[in-house]
């Protein structure tokens, strides 16, 4: 969701919506799609899994979006849809209240194989659209997207962490043990180890309230994760009155961070 300019350029389909992607962009989502998938089993929850197997996609090619859309109609009525590589928050929210996902149509090059702070099209598409396929969560993110495209842009930013801390960065706590289903680890090979197998950051269960609190850096291993016991818990929490807990977050104010400042010549 953009401030700053991207250095990546989406790529336009044509007038059949299909986007002609070339032989090295291919081959970039197939080598990122087989290493994940050696490492999310045991680690991405049942129901990612489950979206990932409705999915059913193609691994040695790049998805067409219309091969999402097909399932997501299917499953909850969502779509992706295809944007620039950066958005404003307003075309984000106003995205996800129409239950369309936002898709940029780019794929990271080789030198930010491991990681990208912008999300490409294996991080949207590979991270996040399996669960779209389940209820709780498309409910969760629908309702999230009518919440934001309402707020005025202090509340925002309060509420981009619950959903730092739910849809990106989520942890689930199942009676196999801790599980993933916040796309932005399941994207990342690194933080998929570092959220379950390391002992350096911190997992609480979630209070929305807590969550709205805490600030984050989007260029580190997260410090701190929040858990739900069960995915059905979105359900609960969209239906929360999640902006009079933004009132009240913005009252108490920031806990400290738990990670130094930004250095400052960093991008």
């Amino acid at each position: 969701m953009g401030k700053k300019n991207s250095k990546y350029v989406s790529r336009q389909p044509d007038e059949k919506g299909i986007i002609h992607w070339s032989d090295e962009e291919n081959q970039v989502w197939h080598d990122l799609v087989k290493r994940q998938l050696e490492i999310i089993p045991g680690k991405a929850c049942d129901e990612y899994m489950e979206g990932l197997r409705l999915l059913d996609m193609p691994h040695d090619r790049i998805p067409q979006l219309h091969e999402i859309n097909q399932v997501l109609e299917e499953t909850t009525g969502w779509q992706v849809a295809q944007v620039p590589a950066l958005i404003p928050f307003d075309e984000f929210f106003r995205l996800l209240a129409n239950k369309q996902f936002p898709v940029a149509t780019f794929i990271r090059t080789r030198e930010e194989f491991d990681y990208l702070q912008e999300p490409d099209i294996f991080h949207e598409i590979f991270g996040h659209c399996p669960l779209l396929t389940n209820p709780a969560f498309a409910h969760f993110t629908h309702q999230y997207g009518k919440l934001g495209y309402a707020a005025s842009p202090k509340e925002r930013v309060y509420l981009a962490r619950l959903y730092w801390f739910t849809v990106e960065f989520g942890l689930l706590k199942t009676q196999q043990g801790l599980r993933i289903y916040g796309g932005g680890i399941l994207s990342s090979p690194g933080e998929t180890r570092y959220a379950l197998e390391s002992d350096t950051p911190e997992r609480k269960p979630l209070k929305p309230l807590d969550a709205l609190r805490t600030p984050y850096r989007i260029d580190i291993m997260q410090p701190i994760y929040y858990t739900i016991n069960d995915v059905n818990e979105l359900f609960e929490i969209a239906d929360m009155d999640i902006m009079a807990m933004v009132e009240e977050a913005m009252e108490l104010g920031l806990f400290e961070p738990k990670f130094p400042p930004k250095p400052k010549d960093a991008a």
